[in-house]
């Protein structure tokens, strides 16, 4: 293992992710695009400092995936966060706010945290950094994943703006229209498309059990990372329309995150 390479990895997203202690959540939200595109630069700039046999424009791309990923990612949230401000002007919102203020993370808790999502980040980047280091040459693996990645890319965005539209048309009812008549986490289904592109894209590279394990144990943690977030969006939803019979429907028959996998629900339903 590389352990120098991924302590300087370590060091660039744990500081690209330490946005999150001015906000709990920004740990791993506009943090963790943050990390996953300073991680992407950091291993680029390792290559021109000391090269290796793996050609350039490999690299290159690869960089490329993580800086747009992570300016998609902490964009969009950014962008969000701005269009809130007439919201925290309200008193509905200053009320939030002074509950949410009156408990407070431990220090010790909040450093934890941040060194933990420091770590995963690093690990989903350890892919373009293990085939750097061991000077891979493969070029085919590389762009099927490649190719694999930016349709994840694609796909979130896509259903990211899809889902903005129709809250607009519909704010009483979840988007069920587009890439949502497939599954109901479309967002989540590009995020694992995504990662898996990353992984596979690495295949031909990692030399020895600690790198795959590494890499596999990033791609796993992610996988159950979305399907943790489906089921969580999910018992929100269940909570706010469950009562709605459209909605229920909806449920019943559209896949909660895997297409033309039958699984619809990963909450009990009462």
């Amino acid at each position: 293992m590389p352990w120098s390479l991924l302590l300087i990895l370590f060091a660039v997203c744990a500081v690209m992710c330490a946005v999150g202690f001015y906000k709990f959540v920004y740990f791993l939200s506009i943090g963790y695009g943050f990390a996953v595109a300073g991680g992407g630069i950091a291993v680029f700039i390792m290559y021109l400092v000391n090269p290796t046999e793996t050609p350039i424009w490999i690299l290159l791309i690869e960089m490329a995936l993580f800086i747009a990923y992570g300016a998609r990612l902490s964009g969009f949230l950014l962008i969000r966060e701005l269009k809130s401000v007439t919201f925290k002007k309200t008193d509905v919102a200053k009320e939030t706010l002074a509950k949410s203020s009156e408990k407070k993370m431990p220090v010790f808790v909040l450093v934890t945290i941040w060194l933990v999502v420091a770590v995963l980040y690093v690990m989903q980047v350890s892919p373009m950094l293990f085939r750097y280091e061991n000077g891979s040459t493969d070029i085919t693996l590389p762009i099927i994943g490649f190719a694999v990645s930016v349709f994840g890319l694609v796909l979130e965005s896509v259903a990211d703006n899809q889902k903005s539209v129709q809250k607009k048309e519909r704010p009483d009812m979840v988007a069920t229209k587009g890439l949502y008549k497939i599954v109901r986490c479309p967002n989540y289904l590009g995020e694992i498309i995504f990662w898996t592109g990353v992984f596979i894209s690495g295949i031909t590279a990692y030399e020895g059990v600690g790198q795959w394990i590494c890499a596999a144990l990033a791609y796993v943690c992610i996988v159950y990372i979305m399907f943790n977030g489906a089921q969580r969006l999910e018992k929100r939803q269940m909570a706010r329309y469950a009562e709605k019979e459209e909605y229920n429907e909806y449920a019943n028959k559209t896949p909660i995150i895997i297409p033309l996998v039958p699984i619809y629900h990963l909450n009990k339903k009462d």
